[in-house]
């Protein structure tokens, strides 16, 4: 190419083609049976989003694997969202257009219910599947042996409305720690945390946590304990991490005492009849037909986890079969 011109045999391609355009467009008019406006509602009618997290996260991974597994031609297109975490993730399900099912923390509807911060989301929101249990990672830098010797430190919770921001929060609040807390993406808090620039981050994930792949034991840094309380037991299950799963910070048969929470495959509830939900129904479906194949290699080691039948307390079941509730607020696309 010279000069902004295509030369040779490209040119005249390309000649070739524009003179041809008015032909097939006429052949199109003419003899087509699809014009693009029923392309556009072919291939729309079976897309299901899916909201997930951060590109270091398992849900991201999660929503990767459900698009690999049920993707079925034009009768179902999962499209993985990249989110920020399981408080926006529950707004979005509500309220962003083109997203029907989001991977969120199971402590998340009774946090934005105490709070109040999304009004009428237990009346909407309801629940395909408990996936799995997801372990809070505190890791510290120099100087930090405790969770107590956070009091007054800067730590950093991820991105503000983040799953992991909330369960931070509560988990802090529940130890008696005031500490200063950064809403930093996790790839810049690890670096930051390397620097010494803040004392510990937090960071609910699946273990093993991608971001933490390449620490060494002379990183300096360490998994703090959080040993389980009563008050905590009323939210959270009792999880270790190990030497298996980090084998660059954890040595021998040392474990580190941490909680899980439940990760879940929410999803707006939307009135029987409706085509959104027609199409929820044929997600569930095939999620259930084909979820033995969530099981083997290459899919994540977590799906492994997931048992169908379990029940998320606090929240509704979506159930294809059952009318919805006579009053609620209504999406309007």
């Amino acid at each position: 190419m010279s000069g902004g011109r295509v030369a040779g045999p490209g040119r005249r391609l390309l000649l070739a083609g524009a003179l041809a355009l008015p032909a097939l467009r006429t052949a199109s008019a003419q003899g087509a049976r699809e014009v693009p406006g029923d392309m556009g509602a072919r291939a729309n009618a079976g897309t299901i989003g899916v909201i997930s997290g951060g590109v270091d996260g398992t849900y991201v991974r999660i929503a990767a694997d459900l698009a690999a597994v049920l993707d079925d031609g034009d009768r179902l297109r999962v499209l993985p969202i990249i989110g920020r975490g399981s408080v926006q993730n529950l707004t979005d399900i509500m309220f962003l257009r083109g997203v029907d099912v989001g991977i969120v923390q199971s402590d998340v509807l009774a946090f934005v219910r105490s709070r109040r911060l999304v009004p009428a989301a237990g009346s909407v929101i309801q629940y395909i599947a408990k996936l799995y249990d997801e372990e809070v990672h505190v890791l510290a830098g120099a100087g930090i042996a405790r969770v107590e010797d956070l009091a007054g430190k800067r730590v950093n919770v991820d991105v503000a409305g983040s799953g992991t921001a909330m369960t931070a929060s509560l988990i802090l609040e529940a130890a008696g720690v005031q500490a200063v807390l950064v809403n930093d993406p996790q790839d810049v808090a690890l670096e930051r945390l390397k620097r010494g620039e803040i004392a510990a981050l937090v960071y609910v994930t699946g273990k093993p946590a991608r971001l933490f792949s390449g620490l060494t034991a002379d990183s300096g840094l360490r998994f703090l304990s959080l040993p389980m309380t009563p008050a905590l037991m009323e939210t959270y299950l009792p999880a270790q991490l190990l030497r298996a799963q980090y084998p660059g910070l954890i040595a021998g048969d040392e474990a580190v005492d941490t909680l899980a929470v439940g990760a879940v495959m929410a999803v707006y509830g939307w009135t029987p009849g409706t085509e959104r939900h027609r199409k929820v129904a044929s997600f569930v479906d095939a999620f259930a037909t084909k979820f033995d194949r969530f099981l083997v290699p290459p899919r994540h080691p977590k799906w492994r986890e997931v048992n169908l039948q379990a029940q998320v307390p606090g929240w509704v079941r979506f159930d294809p079969a059952q009318p919805a509730p006579a009053a609620r607020p209504r999406r309007r696309y």
